[in-house]
């Protein structure tokens, strides 16, 4: 298991156009991977899981990942997630 704890950067949050990157580059990746924010942990595959998160700005969340690629895909995801998503 790969574990990482970033702080979203951009303003609104994971919403459905950066939510949607989010899933497109976690599915770049073999491993299992999952969000967890306040003990709720979802697919980091899934659009609604993630959405049902209701991720704001601000908001510290945990990537975590399991598999053969585990540590490109949590680095990845927590350099999207670093960058604001391109926003």
């Amino acid at each position: 298991m790969y574990v990482k704890d970033v702080i979203v950067q951009n303003q609104v949050g994971l919403h459905a156009r950066p939510a949607t990157f989010f899933i497109q580059k976690a599915n770049e990746f073999k491993s299992t991977i999952w969000v967890e924010k306040d003990e709720r942990r979802v697919n980091a595959k899934s659009l609604l899981g993630v959405l049902s998160l209701g991720i704001m700005g601000g908001t510290a969340i945990r990537i975590i990942a399991g598999g053969p690629d585990e540590a490109d895909a949590v680095e990845s995801l927590a350099n999207l997630v670093d960058n604001g998503f391109a926003e």
